[in-house]
């Protein structure tokens, strides 16, 4: 069974809300959980989805790989798409799920003007500079040094 021998950090993605025909790739995470090395045999999506160029080596136990999954974003809605995949010497197909909404390019503009920007850090206050001269003899020659010390 896959699930001895893979686990995905998670098996549905919810890409919240999209731009009409503007797709987001969404990147499964597998982990073989197994003893032996872990190899997707096929990773299959359905009606409107495409899947990347997910991992083809050999996934040593306790490693990951990934599968990169895109849905079309072409119908307005919500979207719920399953896609499966098949690990060498098991003999079920794991199920995985992206979902999300596809908003009009009117729709999305509105959304993304209500939703607060993330707030940026404040900068910290400078820090207090001190500079000192220091008065060298060198040989009987007075040397001026300036060094600059930045408080952090």
């Amino acid at each position: 069974k896959s699930d001895e021998v893979a686990k995905f950090k998670t098996e549905t993605i919810d890409q919240g809300k999209l731009q009409q025909n503007v797709p987001e790739v969404a990147t499964f995470i597998v982990t073989n959980i197994g003893t032996k090395d872990l190899i997707i045999e096929q990773a299959n999506p359905t009606c409107g989805c495409t899947i990347g160029d997910f991992t083809k080596t050999p996934i040593k136990p306790g490693q990951s790989g990934q599968i990169p999954a895109k849905y079309n974003a072409a119908g307005l809605g919500a979207f719920d798409k399953h896609m499966t995949v098949k690990f060498a010497g098991a003999d079920d197909m794991k199920s995985i799920t992206i979902k999300g909404e596809v908003l009009s390019p009117e729709d999305y503009v509105k959304y993304k003007a209500s939703v607060p920007a993330p707030k940026m850090a404040e900068a910290p206050m400078p820090a207090k500079a001190t500079t000192t001269t220091t008065v060298k003899a060198k040989k009987g020659k007075k040397t001026k040094m300036k060094s600059t010390t930045v408080a952090s």
